[in-house]
């Protein structure tokens, strides 16, 4: 029985991950990445001094981004679609 439950609940896990990421994926296509705007430990991902997101230690900084969507990003003060 606890086999059971256990395998049950694994694979509904493994379920929700993959409907999960399917969804980030339809969404990347109306995002972008938005570079020197992003507030100290608010960046969206792996920078060139970390590996994970939320690690930026400064605010502003040109090498950190965050995903706006589309057309968003030349609009803010800062943004830019390259990194610095």
């Amino acid at each position: 029985m606890k086999t059971a439950f256990l395998s049950a609940a694994i694979g509904g896990a493994l379920a929700l991950g993959m409907i999960s990421s399917t969804a980030f994926a339809a969404d990347d296509a109306k995002s972008e990445k938005c570079y020197g705007v992003a507030k100290a430990a608010k960046n969206d991902c792996a920078g060139a001094a970390h590996a994970c997101a939320g690690q930026s230690k400064t605010d502003a900084n040109p090498k950190e981004f965050i995903s706006v969507p589309k057309g968003t990003c030349e609009r803010l003060v800062g943004g830019s679609l390259k990194s610095k």
